[in-house]
């Protein structure tokens, strides 16, 4: 008996999904793109919200900023939840490795109390500064509009959590698990002068309505300053005078700042690039929140940096400004 096995190739109806190949053509599509474009809700809405009657559940008039095609604002790095999940957790594999070993061999427990006094002062009480921004990220996801800016602010409002964690997990590897180091760090962070601007500039950006400014205030300029100042220059100190325990234990924040940068640069271009008006907004709120975040940063620099601090701000504020220039996030008349 000869069997004879036969090879079909079946012709698919469609190559990808309706809403992506009305925009994109007939043709296959990435992840990301089917994951991404076209997927929120613009009619036939059952009800107006009833804690803000005069928009639509999903309202591009929530903000000043203006665009054609929301979805322009795009993730470079195409994360969708698969992508974005595989991506963190290789980060989060690398960095358990650094605190277990941490924890083990008592890396900062057996700092000089100076050091820790440092720590306590200046690097714990961050872990609020980054709960703050988990706060700031999901009011953007909440009312802002297009799933390419509102699934890359949930992404990034899940790792400020993440990173939260780290710096309370380097005060509980500071004092050996007993939790005192947390505890005086939010007495630093409700009760230090050298905290307190920061406190406020972080909980005035909470009442701020416009989430595209929220969207420019927290992971622009905030994080545009606050970050380099930190996962940099107090790092390299660091480096220099403890060696590298504490490094290997914000190596997580350092990887996260580059990769989140390649968003917020690629958000902000397209947006200035739109129209003479948002270029002028988006200016105006980067020169208000700059000085404010400058300001903030300045007793928080001395606790970190000492006699160091000036001139780490001053870098810091003019790699800032340098950055704002290539991205067009400069007054139109400027």
């Amino acid at each position: 008996m000869q069997i004879e096995i036969r090879t079909l190739k079946v012709q698919p109806l469609r190559q990808t999904y309706g809403h992506v190949a009305r925009r994109f053509g007939d043709k296959p599509a990435s992840r990301y793109q089917e994951a991404t474009y076209d997927i929120q809700p613009t009619a036939n809405f059952h009800y107006r919200p009833t804690w803000a009657p005069e928009f639509q559940l999903h309202d591009t008039a929530r903000t000043q900023i203006v665009m054609s095609d929301w979805y322009a604002l795009k993730d470079p790095r195409q994360y969708y939840y698969g992508a974005y999940v595989t991506a963190r957790a290789r980060q989060q594999e690398a960095a358990e490795t650094a605190f277990d070993l941490a924890e083990r061999r008592g890396l900062l427990t057996g700092l000089a109390l100076e050091w820790q006094e440092r720590l306590i002062a200046g690097l714990l009480p961050l872990r609020h500064v980054e709960w703050g921004a988990n706060m700031n990220n999901m009011l953007c996801a909440d009312y802002g509009y297009g799933t390419a800016i509102t699934q890359a602010c949930t992404y990034c409002a899940m790792d400020r959590l993440g990173i939260a964690q780290y710096i309370s997990r380097i005060g509980l590897a500071l004092d050996g698990n007993t939790g005192v180091a947390l505890e005086r760090a939010r007495v630093a962070w409700l009760e230090s002068e050298a905290w307190q601007p920061m406190r406020k500039l972080v909980e005035d950006i909470f009442v701020v309505t416009d989430w595209f400014e929220t969207f420019v205030a927290q992971n622009l300029v905030m994080d545009g300053l606050v970050y380099p100042l930190v996962y940099q220059h107090f790092d390299a100190r660091a480096a220099r005078e403890i060696g590298a325990n504490l490094a290997m234990l914000t190596e997580f924040e350092q990887q996260w700042q580059n990769d989140h940068v390649k968003w917020i640069d690629s958000v902000i271009r397209t947006a200035t690039a739109e129209s003479p008006a948002n270029q002028q907004s988006i200016a105006d709120w980067t020169a208000h929140y700059q000085a404010r975040t400058i300001e903030a940063l300045r007793p928080l620099a001395a606790t970190l940096l000492d006699d160091d601090a000036g001139r780490a701000i001053d870098e810091v504020s003019t790699q800032f400004t340098t950055r704002l220039a290539k991205l067009g996030a400069v007054p139109v008349s400027a």
